[in-house]
């Protein structure tokens, strides 16, 4: 019972601070972890101690689901090459520079447990990366880079963290056949999201029901995760692999009530879980320092902010020269891509924030050797990666806004444009149709014809936004005054069913039928404003 007492506080602390972050206009997960941290340190409570594998299956596959779902596949396509060069190259390059650092630099760190310690802390965290470029208005691209980066580069990070803890257990490392396992676990891991997905894809288009539609997009996840994990290949590619197959197909699945019910639930659980997760991360900090006897904590800080600066420092040192370099060598990166701003190229060295899954791995790592002989520094790397976590995650988040503003970076207005043109396609399509054969089977001429004006006057807006012109040609007044009628209708109707639900003489369930029409009416008339 105490425990489920503290997990429901724990959500109405995430539900409170994350309306807070929002008026605060802060990344939402630099705020939880700081409330976990303050939460950690309130005498009486009790300690939290965070389960790797809690993380790794209950919060990861639906929040990685969930990231692949959002991911635009032509975007994520098209920004194949960065990605893969941040999301394995940059990986592996801090894997290696954390555990020279790591060696030379921290007593008693022998050559295994260094790698160990850098493929940790090799990958940046796919929510915070998301959470710290929300609402920044940054152009395309660069959302795309950082997100899809960490899309996949925790498959890197945990495939080198395997092979790092293996050599650290046997005393053994083969370079060639970690190569060679690390292509099998990436190619059947992802093979086994699109089966998965393949297989989910049919599920949802012999399914009717909104609700069973909606408890699918839960199943797929875990059912990718665990179907990868259980013959020892990745479960956070065959996820993303899952997500990305899927959301190409997302028309395809969904009727318009199971689409809206979907969406809805799903962006109210993955708030709730990324809430807990960040928070949980800051709650974990009292058990880390309570466990940790090898050294004092300031020569323990010291080591965490070593090993920050040097994360930090490493992917700026892959970052630039793997943006320009590449453009000098080949004349057809130079023709097929732009040439990135420098300004751009420096926002995205300076995401690099860490977070849940070097938690987990490090809180993954065994107690012991063998029988009676511990694992070398145990607590010290789980301090170090909370430290790392937490330099990068608050310090190069809060200063995220500030360094943009610096730069001079400025919306684009590319976003904006690409919505506009779109609108504009299907009005002209639309237009079209009605004109057509086709279209003039559906109704009357004089139906027809207030359809098409409608949809006109619609087109001449969206011309005047994409030309940057306040003012319409057309005498909108009337336009207006039509939506202003229908909102007072709306709120009439409103207050009607409010007047049948205290005389209580109508059933709940048709009163909210009539709510949730309303509630569409209502949404439509909003999008016909704007």
């Amino acid at each position: 019972m105490p425990h489920l007492e503290l997990i429901l506080a724990l959500l109405a602390a995430v539900t409170v601070l994350a309306e807070v972050a929002d008026r605060l206009k802060l990344p939402y997960p630099i705020l939880l972890v700081l409330a976990g941290m303050g939460l950690g340190m309130v005498p009486g409570l009790p300690r939290v101690a965070l389960a790797p594998d809690l993380v790794f299956l209950l919060f990861l596959p639906p929040l990685l689901y969930a990231a692949a779902w959002s991911t635009s596949w032509p975007d994520f396509k098209a920004a194949r090459r960065p990605i893969g060069l941040l999301a394995l190259g940059c990986v592996l390059f801090t894997t290696c520079l954390v555990a020279v650092a790591a060696h030379w630099l921290l007593p008693g760190f022998s050559w295994p447990v260094a790698f160990v310690l850098g493929a940790i802390l090799s990958p940046p965290d796919a929510v915070a990366a998301a959470s710290a470029t929300k609402g920044l208005e940054l152009p395309r691209q660069v959302v795309t880079i950082l997100e899809g980066e960490s899309l996949v580069n925790d498959a890197t990070g945990l495939i080198a963290y395997r092979y790092a803890l293996a050599a650290v257990l046997t005393g053994q490392f083969v370079f060639w056949q970690a190569s060679l396992q690390l292509v099998w676990v990436a190619v059947a891991g992802t093979g086994i999201g699109l089966a998965i997905g393949w297989a989910a894809f049919w599920l949802h288009r012999f399914s009717r029901n909104a609700v069973v539609a909606t408890s699918l997009t839960f199943l797929t996840p875990y059912l990718a995760y665990l179907a990868a994990e259980a013959v020892h290949v990745s479960g956070v590619l065959a996820v993303v692999a899952a997500g990305l197959f899927l959301t190409r197909r997302a028309a395809q699945l969904f009727a318009h009530q199971a689409r809206l019910q979907t969406y809805a639930v799903w962006n109210t659980v993955v708030l709730l879980l990324n809430g807990l997760v960040f928070i949980l991360i800051g709650l974990a900090l009292p058990t880390i320092l309570d466990d940790m006897q090898e050294v004092s904590a300031w020569r323990a800080l010291g080591y965490g902010l070593l090993i920050s600066l040097i994360v930090i420092i490493g992917r700026l040192l892959w970052v630039y020269p793997g943006t320009y370099l590449p453009r000098w060598l080949s004349r057809s990166i130079r023709e097929r891509e732009p040439r990135p701003s420098l300004p751009l190229v420096t926002v995205v060295a300076w995401t690099g924030m860490r977070g849940v899954v070097s938690l987990a791995a490090a809180l993954a790592l065994p107690m012991t050797l063998s029988p009676g002989t511990p694992f070398p520094h145990r607590n010290l790397i789980l301090f170090i990666t909370f430290v790392v976590i937490f330099c990068t995650l608050v310090g190069q988040g809060l200063s995220l806004v500030p360094l943009i503003r610096w730069l001079g970076i400025r919306p684009d207005g590319s976003v904006e444009r690409e919505e506009i043109n779109l609108r504009l396609h299907l009005a002209n399509q639309t237009v079209a149709y009605l004109n057509s054969p086709a279209g003039a089977d559906h109704a009357p001429p004089d139906v027809l014809a207030r359809m098409q004006s409608r949809y006109e006057i619609r087109m001449e807006r969206l011309h005047n936004r994409l030309a940057g012109v306040r003012a319409s040609r057309l005498d909108e007044k009337p336009i207006t005054q039509f939506q202003q009628l229908q909102e007072a209708i709306i709120r009439f109707e409103r207050g009607v069913l409010e007047q049948l639900r205290k005389e209580e003489q109508t059933s709940e369930e048709m009163l909210r039928k009539i709510e949730n029409e309303l509630d569409l009416e209502e949404s439509r008339l909003a999008l016909d404003k704007a």
